[in-house]
C-alpha cells in the first residue's frame, strides 16, 4: 500500500511540478473492439531523422509524432522509442496495435496520419523500415 501512495503522490506531484510523460511511455486508446490476438496487427517503424539527436527538432517531431497518432481513435498502445540495441543502427520507433486489418486501414487512410506523413515524416525523416506482425 506504501508503494501504491507513493507513486500516486509521485503522478500528482508530476501533474503539479508540469513533468511530462516520458516519450517512451506508452499511450493506452481504449478501442471499442477487444483485441484478438490472431487478428490483430502489430504496426512499428524504426527510424532516423534529419534532426541531431538531443535537438528541439527530434523532441517536437517525436512529441508531435506521439500526440497526433496515439489520438486517431483505431490506434491502441501507442509507443515512441528510443533504440538501444548495438545490433541496430536506427534511432527511433514508433509502435502500435490496431484490432483487425480494417483498423489498420483506417489509420493508414486517416486524415490525421496522411497528414502527418506528407508534412511532416517525409521532411524529417531521413530512413526507416517498417514492420507489421501478426500473431502466429
Amino acid at each position: 500500500m506504501q508503494r501504491r501512495n507513493f507513486f500516486n503522490k509521485l503522478a500528482a506531484g508530476a501533474i503539479v511540478t508540469g513533468i511530462s510523460t516520458p516519450l517512451w511511455a506508452s499511450v493506452r486508446v481504449e478501442n471499442s473492439s477487444p483485441i484478438n490476438p490472431s487478428e490483430s496487427i502489430q504496426h512499428m517503424v524504426i527510424f532516423d531523422l534529419k534532426h541531431e539527436k538531443g535537438s528541439a527538432g527530434e523532441l517536437k517531431f517525436l512529441t508531435d509524432g506521439k500526440s497526433i497518432l496515439s489520438r486517431i481513435p483505431v490506434v491502441s498502445d501507442f509507443r515512441a522509442l528510443d533504440q538501444v540495441s548495438l545490433k541496430n543502427d536506427y534511432d527511433y520507433g514508433f509502435s502500435m496495435v490496431f484490432t483487425n486489418r480494417a483498423d489498420y486501414d483506417t489509420y493508414t487512410n486517416h486524415p490525421d496520419h496522411v497528414s502527418f506523413v506528407e508534412n511532416r515524416w517525409k521532411k524529417e525523416v531521413s530512413r526507416f523500415l517498417e514492420i507489421d506482425f501478426k500473431a502466429h
